[in-house]
Order: structure tokens, then sequence, then C-alpha cells
């Protein structure tokens, strides 16, 4: 059948029915709530980074934030939107005062779309703006203006109040996590000294910024005290830890660059200048930022994002002055302290000793592998990888044994799914240095399959999703999986590089109908709905047939990303569960046996 390409086929979307039709442009990925990135989180940060403006330009201390059920409440205490403009600043893309540098100077806002979008997505979106005694308050639904409203407030302050209701039209069946709040909001706070933000009357707020932020991150497991510096437009924190690989946070005008970008770049670089120069010596960048945590925030009057979504900072003029700034509060830092001085020439002496050492065992473990890396045994690789334009959409499945890797191989998306098959339990790394990965093929093998040798940064897969059996046998693989992440390359999970895969343990069917469950509760209400209905309980992938397997890792596949609520936290927990077999440990087997 041949379908007319003529006039009457070209469509002109209004910016309302552009937004709603094409949601990921605007806020990224949709989801139920269930991940911090979820879309219900970036409406509501869309709403608080307008207050946060506020605040930046020196008008209102407090934000109130109110979540129950599905209504969002936020209340600032800023100038309030011109009257005069509420409607077009809430529902007219590119209108706002974020184009006037005389009004915003350092916004994150920059596009004229969040409040938009926020109104555009929401069931119901309710806005009341107060200045000078004076209030107008507009009701949308769905991003249609039903009720319009003026008079006076002689007793509130100024400010802006927004109410919405994700549209469960867009949104499904969703749900607020208040932990994925709190973590934001006390960004927020670190970001802006002496803003109060209060959540459900939980109060934010912050007294030393980045201090702050990085000392809730990593506490007191760090070989000398934080350092800190300050100045108008930027602010930084670090230390040293005794952990594998580089960890940072990085922000921009107060948003969070999860994937980094030029400042956190002209951070690392200004951290090498500032060590070498007081030091007078020429270390190497790898020893000198092994272990380091550090925190950064710049403040930019033009900043170029990646994505709408703002994770990774584009602007490369900021580069020079960001590591000339960094350099020399380096230098004057370790001026002014000198045991962390001494404590740190001992770390990077004890980096570049330990560097030298995983060389020689890298070049033996080479040598054995003879061109380990042209070919990888036991993996089966995809054609396109990070770096490549569909380098975002790249998958690899570290799965246990060849009957699971086998089902899979023969169902997934050759372009953007990899298999890389374990062929038994990994070793236990905990405790141990990165020699042990050399002297063990099989982690060897994974480690080279990622491309994660010399640098995290040169991951070659988008996300890393360990499916294992649901078993204990599968379980306990699952552990010594993250073990050596977390052990070696904590940032790949702090990053939300490290993903679990989730697959059905029954399958529930009669001649008309076949129901997938991935939990008991769910078994229960399939025997409830189908009549006449056999189960099969899944033991392990290997049982799925690769026909079934492909729905299981297609687009609806479930996968459960692996966070880190604190990177302060890991080595307690990793020492609790992969450690030595304490009498802690034991009693906690006991009393959780089934």
């Amino acid at each position: 059948m041949k379908h007319t390409y003529d006039e009457s086929k070209i469509k002109t979307l209004s910016s309302l029915e552009h937004i709603r039709l094409r949601t990921g442009m605007y806020i990224g990925r949709l989801g139920d709530g269930s991940n911090l990135d979820d879309g219900i989180y970036i409406l509501l940060k869309e709403v608080i980074d307008n207050s946060i403006d506020e605040y930046i330009m020196g008008f209102g201390n407090k934000i109130v934030i109110q979540i129950a059920d599905h209504t969002v409440k936020v209340r600032d205490y800023g100038r309030g939107i011109p009257l005069g403009k509420l409607e077009e600043c809430v529902s007219t893309i590119n209108t706002g005062a974020k184009y006037n540098d005389e009004v915003f100077q350092f916004s994150v806002g920059l596009n004229g779309v969040g409040t938009k979008a926020v109104n555009a997505l929401s069931s119901r979106f309710r806005v009341v703006s107060i200045r000078e005694g004076k209030y107008r308050e507009l009701v949308f639904e769905r991003g249609r203006l039903k009720t319009n409203k003026t008079g006076k407030k002689p007793d509130e302050g100024d400010g802006t109040y927004v109410e919405f209701i994700p549209d469960e039209e867009i949104f499904g069946d969703y749900e607020y996590f208040p932990e994925f709040i709190e973590e934001r909001l006390w960004n927020y706070a670190c970001l802006n000294k002496g803003l109060t933000l209060s959540f459900n009357g939980k109060k934010f707020i912050s007294k030393n910024g980045l201090y702050d932020l990085l000392y809730s991150e990593i506490g007191d497991h760090t070989l000398y005290g934080i350092a800190y510096y300050t100045t108008d437009h930027m602010e930084f924190a670090f230390t040293h830890t005794e952990t594998y690989g580089e960890t940072y946070f990085s922000f921009v005008n107060g948003q969070y660059t999860s994937d980094g970008g030029t400042h956190q770049s002209a951070f690392r670089e200004g951290l090498l200048k500032g060590v070498n120069e007081f030091y007078k010596k020429n270390f190497s960048g790898v020893d000198v930022r092994e272990g380091v945590a550090g925190a950064i925030s710049v403040k930019l009057q033009n900043p170029v994002f990646e994505s709408q979504t703002k994770n990774k900072l584009g602007n490369t003029e900021i580069r020079g002055w960001i590591v000339s700034e960094v350099r020399s509060g380096i230098v004057d830092f370790l001026h002014k302290n000198r045991e962390a001085a001494k404590k740190l020439e001992d770390k990077i002496v004890r980096n570049e000793k330990l560097r030298k050492e995983l060389n020689v065992v890298r070049k033996e473990a080479k040598e054995a592998a003879k061109k380990i890396a042209l070919k990888i045994p036991n993996l089966k690789d995809c054609k396109h990888h990070l770096g490549d334009k569909k380098g975002e959409e790249s998958t690899i499945f570290i799965t246990e044994g060849a009957s699971a890797s086998g089902s899979m191989v023969s169902c997934r998306d050759v372009y953007t799914q990899a298999i890389f098959s374990l062929r038994g339990k990994p070793e236990n790394v905990y405790g141990k240095n990165r020699t042990a990965i050399y002297k063990n093929e099989e982690l060897f093998n994974l480690m080279m399959a990622l491309g994660i040798e010399n640098d995290v940064e040169d991951l070659r897969y988008a996300r890393i999703v360990i499916a294992t059996d649901a078993d204990y046998d599968g379980f306990h693989i699952r552990n010594l999986m993250l073990t050596f992440f977390l052990n070696f390359f904590e940032e790949l999970v702090v990053s939300g590089r490290v993903f679990i895969l989730e697959t059905p343990l029954f399958r529930v069917r009669n001649k008309k109908e076949t129901l997938y469950c991935y939990s008991l509760k769910e078994r229960d209400e399939a025997l409830e709905k189908i009549s006449g209905a056999e189960v099969t309980r899944f033991k392990g992938l290997g049982e799925i047939s690769p026909k079934e397997f492909g729905q299981f890792i297609g687009k609806d596949m479930r996968i459960v990303p692996v966070g880190v609520k604190s990177i302060k936290l890991v080595p307690e927990t990793l020492d609790f569960y992969m450690g030595k077999n304490t009498p802690k440990r034991r009693d906690f087997i006991m009393e959780n046996l089934i």
C-alpha cells in the first residue's frame, strides 16, 4: 500500500502539543519515580531552579516544598514573576527574563522551557505570583488556561507559588521517593550557603558550602582534612582517600553535571599543576589524582550544555581561568597546611610505586594473554560503543555460565547489546590491590572488554548490566561483581553506569494467555486473572528459551540502577558482607535465614 506524501501531511504542532508528544526532548526519560533521573523529579527541579535563581540574584532566602500523594507545592520568597507577563512566562516557549543578563546573571534555566514543560505535562498546574501586595493566580489543565484571577494580598511576602500534579496520561503509575528529593535539596543547600530549603517540614541548610557536601559524601575516611576554596565565580573542595580512581561532584550554576565537562577536566588539570608547582616536581596526573575526591561549582553567564537535561558542560573558553584559579588555590592550601602537604606527597609517591609494580604485572599478563585486546574470550561484542552515534544505547550484560549467555546471545540486538559470560564464581577482590585483576584471567578479560584499564572515561558501553540467576549462587555472583566495581572502579557505580537485570521468576499461562511474573505477589495476581493456568518456576536464566528471553532484554527490559547513597558507607558495607567472617556477620546470617 502506498502512502501519499503531499502538503496535507505536513503538520505544525503548538509548543504545548510538541512538549506532550516529544516529552523526552524536554525532560529526558519518563520513568515511574524509582530513579533519580525520572521525569517527575525533573519537573520538580525545573520549578525549584527558578526559585534558586532568585536567591542567587539576592532575593528570598527560603524555599518551602511540600509533596502529598501526587500534588507538588513550591513557594519561594523572591521577587515574584511580573504579574502582567505571568501567563506568557509559564505557557509560552522562549519567554522569560533569563535572556536578560541584567536580571539573571547566573541562571540554570536559560532556554525559557522549564516551567512551560511542567505546565504542559501536568494534569493541573496552578501558579500564583505576589508582588507588592498584589497577586495574580492562573490555573491550567494539561497546559490549557482555565482560570485567571487578580487581587490583593497585603499580608503575604513577595514571591512565587507553584502547585502541580504530573499527568498520569504521560507518566502512568508513578510515586515520589522522598530520599531522592532530599539528596537533591541537600546539594542545593550546599551550593547556596545561607539558603534554607524546607521539604515536608524537614530543613536543609549549609554553612560551609561544598565543604559540607564533600564531607557528607566521604566522611572521615580521608588522608588529610578537606581543602576548601571559594571566590565569586568558583568554589571547590577536595581531599584524598585510600580508594581507587577519582570521584567528582561537579556543578554549573547549581546544576549537577553528572557527566562532568570542561569545568571538571579543568579542575583536574589545575590540581596537577598546583601540586607540581608546590613540590617543584613533575609527578604524573595518574599518581596525583589516584584516590582524589573533589567537588567543584562554577557560575557562568552563558553555560552551554551538551543536552537538554544539562548533564555535561561544553564551554571551552572557561578552561584557562579555572585551571589558573584551581592551581593557585591548591598551592595556597599546601603552603598553609604543611601536615596535609606531607601526607599528600607520601600518597603520590606510594601511588607512583604501586603503578610501577602494576606495570610489571600488566606486562606479564598481556604477554600471557597474547592479543587478548583483539579477541577477548567470553565476549560477544556489539557494533556500537560509547562515542559512536548510537553509543548511548549500548549495553553489556555480564552473565553467569554458557547456558544463560546462550539464551541471550541468540535474541540480543547485535548492534547495541554485548554479552560477557563468566565461567563460574569470580574471585572476591575485597581488600586487594589492582594487581589482583592482572593475576585473575577472568577479571582481566572483563576489564579489557569494558575498556577501562587506563581510565574509566574510556568505558565502551553506556550501561553495564549484571544478569545472574535469581537464586543464592546468582546473588553471590552479583555481590562479587559489585565488589569488583566498588573496589576498583567506584566511579562507574557513582555515575550510574551499573545495573541489575530483573528477569521473571514465574511463567503463568493457559492455552490463550501467558503472563510473566517477577515476584510471588505478581504470580498470585496472575493466577487470579488466568483460569486453569499452569505455573513454571524459572530456576535460572538458561531455562528461559531464546524465543521468550528477547522480550526481557528488549524495550520493556527491567533494570535496577545500582546506587550509592554515600561513598563513605562503601568500605564498611563491603567489609561487612565481603570481608572476614566475623561473629557480627554470623549473627546477621542466623537472624536472616529463611
